[in-house]
């Protein structure tokens, strides 16, 4: 290959060392004998020759490249495991994982035992954090051969999530209509013989609370009647009673003092049985009026009842 560009390497030389004349001459010469395509196609020849070889070298450097930078990771975080794949029907098992980009991330346990999980809990109380971090571990563990984790046990599958959501001013869809559409994709993908694990963030929170548990149960049912394997997170208690035969239910709380909200981000099992977004509004110096309007009403809705 150097000797085929040797003529190209002569002419970046020449620009600068020779003068001007003999590059005139030797710019003639390279015309009339039509060097440089000449060089050029059998330098192409060259390669087509050898296409096999400079694959594997290229797939060889790769995959160097590509394990140096795994070894480099696994060494910069503080805990990691090498996964273990099993069969759908087993689900995700983990004990003590953590999001390797959160500092001082806490640990966490989960055994789905094959069935999916909803979780309930509070504004910054964790859920989707833990979302998110079942959903890289399983990136990981498939893609890098290392989960952040002291354990972590998951089948092969595919994953899609809805946690991001934004609305699209230039193309007029808001927030419900991408939510809509990327869910209808999810329901879409469930149909067929892959085994998926899908991650939801507080579903359907675009619409009102009567068409959003209504619709979000019914989702989130047709999601798991395939066996896939679906991670989901919402503000409705309501949800949780309605999808208790058919998903697993874990919460995280906050413990609330006079002046501050503080958060253990431990992943318990059962639904969240208490309500503090007013008490929060108090902590935050919210007007008293506010506070104690909002607290005579919530006493009187309780929308654990029927809806008319």
């Amino acid at each position: 290959m150097k000797k085929h560009f040797y003529l190209f390497q002569i002419e970046n030389k020449a620009q600068s060392d020779v003068t001007n004349l003999f590059w005139g001459s030797l710019e003639i010469i390279k015309i009339i004998l039509v060097l440089e395509p000449i060089m050029f196609f059998k330098a192409l020849n060259k390669i087509k020759t050898h296409q096999k070889y400079i694959e594997n070298l290229f797939n060889s450097i790769g995959r160097i490249d590509m394990l140096y930078s795994i070894s480099s990771l696994r060494k910069g975080i503080q805990n990691y495991c090498t996964p273990h794949f099993s069969r759908p029907e087993e689900g995700i098992k983990a004990t003590a994982i953590y999001h390797p980009l959160i500092e001082n991330c806490v640990e966490n346990n989960i055994d789905t035992s094959g069935k999916s999980i909803l979780l309930t809990g509070s504004n910054m109380s964790g859920k989707t954090t833990f979302i998110r971090t079942v959903g890289v571990n399983v990136i990981t563990a498939m893609a890098l051969n290392t989960s952040f984790a002291e354990a972590f046990q998951l089948p092969k599958m595919r994953l899609m999530s809805a946690i991001r959501i934004s609305d699209d001013l230039m193309n007029e869809k808001s927030y419900y209509f991408e939510e809509v559409s990327t869910i209808k994709e999810m329901t879409s993908c469930s149909e067929n013989n892959y085994f998926h694990l899908f991650l939801l963030d507080e579903i359907f929170k675009g619409t009102n609370t009567i068409e959003r548990i209504a619709a979000g149960k019914a989702v989130l049912s047709y999601l798991t009647s395939n066996n896939n394997l679906v991670f989901v997170s919402t503000h409705d208690i309501e949800l949780a009673d309605l999808l208790k035969d058919e998903y697993d239910l874990y919460h995280f709380s906050e413990l609330i003092n006079e002046e501050k909200v503080d958060f253990d981000y431990k992943l318990k099992e059962g639904k969240l049985k208490t309500r503090n977004a007013i008490r929060i509004l108090d902590i935050n110096q919210y007007p008293r009026a506010v506070v104690k309007e909002a607290k005579m009403l919530s006493e009187k809705l309780d929308f654990k009842k029927p809806h008319q």
